[in-house]
């Protein structure tokens, strides 16, 4: 499947702008496409952070779990 792409404008730090130029530039590569794939990267990241938090969040008792069974019966699965 052939994902859509979306034109924005970014305002970087002149020291990243200078990096991801030559690092596009070694690498034969576009810029965007860097950048699309260094923040994939750190998503990822993200999505582990968010896990061990909510994880934590739940070993505490801050929150609880639902069984799947109740929410499927509420939902009249």
């Amino acid at each position: 499947m052939i994902e859509k792409h979306i034109r924005m404008n970014l305002t970087l730090p002149e020291s990243i702008a200078n990096e991801l130029s030559q690092i596009a530039a070694e690498l034969n590569d576009k810029k965007s496409r860097i950048v699309a794939k260094a923040l994939e990267l750190y998503f990822d990241e993200l999505d582990g952070q968010i896990a061990e938090q909510r994880l934590k969040e739940l070993e505490s008792g801050k929150t609880e779990l639902i069984d799947a069974e109740v929410v499927w019966k509420e939902l009249g699965i």
